[in-house]
């Protein structure tokens, strides 16, 4: 007979205690102890139920702090990020085009280089908020080729010498996309297709400066309590490159990577299926029907209200999406698809029910729902359509908006609440490099709906905000459903992978008007520390 000492417990790598943990679990379960093995939590309870049953050679005292599962950006561009951070002269935040200006002198001063790139412009918050045109560039850098790209992606300025290379004259065409023209001559500013053809001329990274680009995103990221991110298109040889980091355990952070809809990745992916390796999710194509709001490319049913007769762009053929989402949905893949006006989420919505029939688990998505028609809320109920919105989208075209829509319109955009109760849960992000990289600002954006300056004092729409416990599900456990992943993260839970974050204060219990200002103390992936200050033990 073998008798088993009651003093005997079971060995983990790491126990957390006397914390405030939200498990984030189907009923929303608070504890304060867990541990962790070979990367995942084991054990989930009190600091009784944890100490007595678990021993392990790191134990942290939490000192009472809050712990929340990793954070989970369901919509960014990571590799845009992280190239921004090498090669790119940051235009956020400049108030007129001669900050503008003064910003890439600067930046072209301290990093020289044969093509003078920026981004992030925005004539929505100068005084003039007419676009800006390439003169004054072409006077600076008569030999450079300059381009500058709005702070939604969506838009450039280039100046004459950029434009020559690109081939870009006041007769150029280009399906979905703009030359804009005055008195008949380029400006320098190209709108959607037309940015697109001219960012397809700026050299490419080599595979080492990418590398860096990704690694330097990646600190950034776990810095603020980024776990997981999404990068919302991406090419087969950028797909496989972070595969590769990853495997080499240089990238640590996980991602989920919608394809580019290009042959070469449909070649690599659509036979084998979708891809979930715990680190890496390829399970989505990523496409385009529109444009943005603040460049007015977003598709309108109606004219846009500052620019009669004007309805924004789509950007293919519907002939292009039907045959992109036959294919996604025969290989078994999603289709995630950016659409921001009314017009382009009604055009997606009906050709998503065209091939998804009812109720179903395909977990196909809308990035951005920004407009949606009252009549076609429906769609994302009756279809099981994902709505992933972006929560600081809301407070940063406040602003505007409504001159763009009317106050008619302006009812059912950003409309957060709303689209939640469809299927009783949403995908939350920040898109960036076009917002804040931190998911504490979209915790704060989702339920405030205010600026960090506190306005406006009753919040933006305020009836379609979402409360925190919402909030925190949308930038934890649903993304990892979005990307079909909960049953492996995005919970503080047994036999889940143990990616956690600890915070200086308690975002569920703070005043509102703190939120975006707590302090991200620790990240951890795996059980493993990636970023904070050194543990006392």
């Amino acid at each position: 007979m073998v008798f088993i000492s009651r003093n005997s417990k079971e060995r983990a790598d790491l126990i957390v205690y006397n914390a405030k943990v939200y498990t984030v679990s189907s009923k929303f379960d608070i504890a304060t102890a867990f541990a962790v093995k070979d990367g995942k939590f084991i054990g989930v309870g009190s600091d009784s139920y944890i100490l007595e049953k678990y021993e392990a050679p790191k134990v942290i005292d939490a000192g009472r702090k809050s712990i929340y599962p990793g954070f989970n950006d369901g919509h960014s561009h990571f590799l845009a990020y992280g190239t921004g951070l090498l090669r790119w002269a940051d235009l956020v935040g400049t108030t007129s085009f001669d900050d503008v200006l003064k910003v890439v002198r600067k930046h072209q001063r301290q990093y020289p280089s044969e093509w003078i790139l920026g981004r992030g412009w925005d004539q929505n918050d100068w005084k003039d908020e007419s676009y800006p045109t390439k003169a004054r560039l072409d006077v600076l850098f008569p030999d450079h080729p300059v381009v500058l790209t709005r702070i939604d992606g969506h838009a450039v300025l280039a100046n004459s010498k950029a434009l020559e290379i690109a081939g870009i004259t006041a007769k150029t065409k280009i399906d979905g996309g703009e030359v804009v023209l005055q008195k008949g001559k380029p400006t320098g500013v190209l709108i959607d297709n037309a940015a697109e053809r001219m960012l397809s001329f700026i050299p490419t990274l080599s595979r080492e400066e990418k590398t860096k680009a990704l690694l330097e995103a990646q600190t950034n990221c776990f810095a603020q309590g980024l776990t997981t991110v999404t990068d919302a298109g991406l090419d087969l040889d950028d797909i496989l490159l972070i595969d590769s980091l990853q495997k080499q355990r240089l990238l640590k952070i996980r991602v989920y990577a919608m394809m580019s809809p290009t042959e070469g990745n449909f070649r690599h992916f659509f036979p084998k299926g979708p891809l979930h390796t715990g680190s890496l999710t390829v399970s989505a194509v990523k496409l385009y029907i529109d444009g943005a709001l603040g460049s007015r490319g977003a598709l309108l049913l109606k004219p846009y209200s500052d620019m009669p007769g004007h309805y924004g762009l789509r950007l293919h053929p519907l002939e292009y999406y039907d045959t992109i989402c036959k294919q996604a949905f025969d290989a078994g893949f999603q289709v995630d698809t950016h659409a921001i006006g009314d017009s382009g989420n009604r055009i997606m919505l009906h050709i998503y029910a065209g091939f998804l029939k009812g109720k179903n688990d395909r977990r196909w998505r809308i990035e951005h729902a920004q407009i949606v028609d009252p009549g076609d809320f429906r769609y994302f109920g009756d279809y099981s359509i994902i709505p992933s919105i972006q929560s600081t989208h809301c407070t940063s075209d406040m602003y505007w908006a409504g001159q763009r829509l009317g106050a008619r319109r302006l009812k059912s955009a950003y409309a957060y609440r709303q689209l939640l109760v469809q299927n009783g849960w949403e995908v939350n992000g920040t898109d960036f490099p076009i917002e804040d990289i931190s998911p504490l600002k979209t915790f704060y954006a989702a339920v405030a709906r205010k600026d960090l300056k506190g306005w406006p004092a009753n919040g933006f729409l305020p009836g379609n905000a979402i409360n925190r416990e919402e909030a925190l599900y949308s930038i934890t456990l649903w993304p990892a459903k979005g990307s079909f992943d909960e049953s492996q993260r995005g919970s503080i839970e047994a036999g889940k992978v143990a990616d956690f974050v600890i915070l200086g204060d308690d975002i569920m219990n703070c005043s509102e008007d703190e939120i975006p200002h707590v302090a991200v103390l620790e990240t951890y992936v795996n059980g493993e520390k990636v970023f904070g200050m050194k543990n006392e033990e």
